[in-house]
């Protein structure tokens, strides 16, 4: 009697209670996403939309939790330890910076990275075979730096004399710096290394890049990348009647001259690829860095007319996109 008591009762029990009781015993996975930017970007959603793809859920089987240090790299530290004390099961981590602050706050949580400097800033052993917590995406790539200078001297000739423009914070800007001089020396191409902590310190590096008559402009991608500060530099440098290239995504967008780089619009699903991966057991010392396998060129007609520069056909041809 009391066993057929007892069935009644649980046959009574509303399927409800039965499924809130699954939901809530599946696991809630946290990521902690670290960006040196201000604000959420398109690429941050584009990494939320494949996790969604794989199956991850925000407020069902997973929780993300945004720091931004609003374009202060000092303020990384911090919310990297703070991540680690909330016990996240994953750091995703975009720029080097981003890298550089999760691996001095943890040795044991993986961390995921995107758009970073894997070998020159010390993260990974090896592409093939990081060997420690940290694993993800690299877009440094040495023969770049030559390609873009290359390139200028496609749109211009007899250039001779080229600035660099490189962001102190990112410890990226050394091996960045050495590369574009290196790429110089080959060409004969002098190169004038302008690096700058914050946007107030722009026009005093405009003002020397006068001084030293640059004929052209490189500049680092993180300005453009992770700090949203693209257009603000494609405005000093029409004003300062400066070619620019650079490897920042959008830059031809937001008004500079030439993009030359990885094609970034899959860079941050993959990232999330990774995350996925790492989540479902794999073990980042074993999962290999990928490099970019598609590059594209993006050219600014609207800006070359601003500085009075005339586009050859061929180069016209060669791009990947032209903005009218």
């Amino acid at each position: 009697m009391q066993r057929r008591a007892f069935c009644r009762y649980v046959g009574s029990i509303p399927l409800w209670v039965s499924v809130a009781n699954a939901q809530q015993a599946e696991k809630v996975r946290v990521i902690g996403y670290l960006s040196p930017g201000a604000e959420s970007s398109s690429r941050e959603r584009a990494f939320q939309e494949q996790l969604r793809a794989l199956g991850w859920v925000e407020g069902q089987n997973l929780r993300i939790e945004f720091r931004r240090a609003a374009n202060d790299s000092n303020r990384l530290a911090a919310m990297a330890e703070e991540l680690v004390r909330l016990k996240v099961d994953v750091i995703a981590a975009q720029s080097t910076p981003a890298v550089q602050a999760a691996r001095k706050a943890t040795g044991t949580i993986p961390i995921v990275m995107s758009a970073a400097d894997p070998l020159g800033s010390g993260f990974v052993a090896s592409l093939a075979r990081p060997g420690g917590n940290i694993t993800g995406l690299s877009m440094m790539m040495p023969e770049l730096a030559g390609k873009r200078l290359e390139l200028l001297r496609d749109f211009l000739p007899k250039f001779s004399r080229v600035a660099f423009l490189g962001h102190g914070g990112d410890p990226a800007h050394k091996q960045f710096t050495q590369q574009t001089q290196d790429a110089g020396r080959k060409l004969g191409i002098q190169v004038q290394v302008l690096i700058v902590q914050r946007p107030e310190e722009f026009a005093g590096a405009f003002a020397e890049m006068a001084k030293q008559g640059a004929e052209a402009l490189v500049i680092q991608p993180l300005f453009i990348n992770t700090l949203g500060l693209g257009p603000r530099l494609a405005e000093l440098a029409i004003a300062n009647r400066l070619p620019t290239i650079c490897d920042g995504a959008g830059f031809a967008e937001q008004g500079g001259f030439v993009y030359y780089g990885p094609d970034t619009r899959a860079f941050y699903p993959r990232a999330a690829l990774y995350v996925d991966k790492i989540l479902r057991g794999a073990d980042p010392a074993t999962l290999p860095v990928e490099q970019p396998q598609k590059f594209e060129m993006v050219i600014n007609l609207k800006t070359a007319r601003q500085l009075g520069l005339g586009v050859p056909r061929g180069m016209l041809l060669k791009a990947d996109r032209v903005i009218e």
